[in-house]
């Protein structure tokens, strides 16, 4: 006779974590915050251009029901009941721009990435249309007008892909991020799917007006966007819709968060001052403001932290992004072929020791904060013929926490009291030789968590929280103490002062590379089109020929 399946001790609520690189569904223990199953799946990224990155959206949702549904089979395994399951939250990765068909369900084109840069010349030509007095895009939306973000990514594509134009005009389109195109799939998609996003994923539109938690006519107009293919607008926190179809059919989807939001809840930075910084494709420093907008003199992002329920204030943040954290080290494996695995890094930089005078500037998608500068590109410099890949990949590490102390510096400026320590949460943070370098680049203390999977407890917390839920406490008494691993500084404040000015002068040299976009919707190579450096850099790797390439990374 089978054992009986248990509830684990407490009401259980699961959480999708949609990501740039992977799909993952966890689910939680309410009570204890234990993670008693998961199930991940990885996804793939397209590149049809030069500085292009796209995604099936097709293939996004199919990697969260699959993961869903595996989970659920786990969870069986281990006689757990899943009818347990009170609730599903969702975080996803953020900016990334869907269009879709709402009568057949179908994209109508693939999602563009947070990461995409074909947008340039669009930026470029909006910015002349803004007063220089009166940049009431960013007073609106506490964000610089930039590639990152989706207003621009859904002009580019209701200008260059017809089936979207066609779609808009008949009044079949649907615009939303990855949150907004999930839900809407998953509680019944063409067959009366619940077409919402909440404020923090809202907030990263600039369509989104950050006062009044409304979408902004002016700024629609500004974009040229038709407002009614727009979600609605809900908090981060309430019954949106319940699961149509599979293993948690009839279960309420009542949380949603955007990843980086996701992490702040999930490290408990529930007061003003607190902050985290994320470790993924980018990093992502918050840091909550209250209740109250702070804008920044220092290139930071002004932007909503999470609306915890329909009736609750809404709470705000500073962040700094660095569009690439741990995209560096794929770029090493799978690029350059130096590393066959992630994993390695650790060990070649552990080897290594030093960086040797190596400097890695890893702007694939030009810099994000706080230069917001589209003409960088990356460059390794400080080369010499003893330079090998252990080099590479120890400059590769430090580069993260060198832009991480970049993003540190700013916020220390615009909040005027100086972090004391760092929490650091996301995938990278396994890697202790990137924790103590950031500790000793930063030169304060990194708090990482134990319990990697922030972003999903975040999630979690949300959903489980929501009226009609309640089954997840979010009073200060009540919430589990996340264990925490300490990382002390462990070099002279002089030596980190030193690398970090080293750093700054090599950032400099990565900029103005890019003197002209090509036209958005060129479908040829246009050698002229590419800037002076590309010769240069060219013909120096013919002079130095294969022989010393092929030394530095044997």
């Amino acid at each position: 006779m089978a054992a009986p399946k248990t509830a684990a001790g407490g009401p259980l609520v699961g959480a999708v974590v949609q990501g740039t690189d992977y799909s993952n569904f966890v689910v939680f223990n309410s009570k204890t915050s234990e993670v008693l199953s998961h199930h991940r799946v990885a996804l793939t990224q397209e590149f049809p251009k030069e500085g292009w990155i796209e995604q099936d959206p097709k293939q996004i949702l199919q990697s969260v029901n699959q993961c869903i549904e595996k989970t659920c089979e786990k969870l069986q395994e281990l006689n757990i009941d899943i009818s347990n399951i009170k609730a599903i939250g969702v975080s996803n990765q953020r900016e990334t721009t869907v269009v879709w068909d709402k009568l057949t369900g179908e994209p109508l084109y693939n999602a563009v990435m947070w990461l995409d840069v074909r947008t340039q010349s669009t930026v470029e030509a909006l910015s002349k249309k803004i007063p220089g007095n009166n940049n009431f895009v960013k007073s609106k939306t506490g964000l610089p007008l930039s590639t990152y973000f989706s207003a621009v990514k859904l002009r580019w594509i209701l200008d260059n892909v017809r089936k979207a134009q066609k779609a808009v005009e008949e009044g079949r389109a649907l615009f939303g991020t990855v949150d907004s195109w999930l839900i809407w799939s998953l509680t019944g998609g063409a067959d009366g799917g619940i077409h919402c996003t909440d404020v923090t994923n809202a907030s990263r539109t600039m369509l989104f007006n950050i006062h009044s938690l409304e979408w902004d006519k002016e700024l629609c107009d500004f974009f040229e966007i038709p407002m009614d293919i727009l979600p609605n607008i809900w908090s981060s926190s309430e019954i949106y819709g319940r699961m149509k179809t599979g293993a948690l059919e009839g279960v309420p989807i009542s949380g949603c968060l955007g990843d980086q939001s996701a992490a702040l809840v999930g490290q408990m930075c529930f007061q003003e001052g607190q902050a985290k910084n994320t470790y993924g494709t980018g990093c992502f420093l918050l840091c909550n403001t209250g209740h109250k907008c702070v804008f920044s003199e220092c290139g930071l992002l002004t932007t909503v932290a999470y609306k915890l329920g329909k009736n609750k204030p809404v709470s705000y943040a500073l962040e700094g992004s660095v569009a690439i954290g741990g995209a560096v080290i794929h770029w090493l494996r799978d690029n350059l072929g130096i590393i066959k695995t992630s994993e390695e890094t650790e060990k070649l930089a552990n080897e290594a020791g030093t960086s040797y005078g190596c400097y890695f500037i890893p702007a694939f998608s030009g810099l994000y904060a706080p230069y917001w500068e589209p003409s960088a590109r990356g460059i390794i410099c400080g080369l010499t013929q003893f330079t090998n890949k252990s080099h590479i990949a120890f400059a590769a590490l430090e580069a993260i926490c060198f832009q991480t102390r970049e993003i540190l510096d700013a916020m220390n400026r615009d909040c005027g009291i100086p972090l004391s320590h760092l929490q650091v949460d996301g995938e990278m943070t396994k890697n202790k030789v990137l924790m103590q370098l950031q500790a000793d680049i930063l030169h304060i203390p990194v708090i990482k968590a134990s319990m990697p999977e922030t972003m999903a407890l975040g999630a979690a917390m949300a959903a489980g929280a929501a009226e009609g839920v309640n089954v997840w406490s979010l009073k200060p008494e009540d919430l589990s103490t996340i264990m925490m691993e300490r990382y002390e500084p462990q070099i002279k404040a002089t030596e980190s002062e030193i690398r970090y000015s080293t750093w700054k002068k090599a950032v400099m040299k990565s900029m103005g590379w890019v003197t002209g976009q090509p036209s958005e919707s060129s479908e040829s190579n246009n050698f002229s089109s590419l800037p002076l450096g590309f010769f240069i850099v060219t013909s120096m790797i013919m002079l130095i020929g294969a022989r010393y390439i092929s030394s530095i990374f044997s």
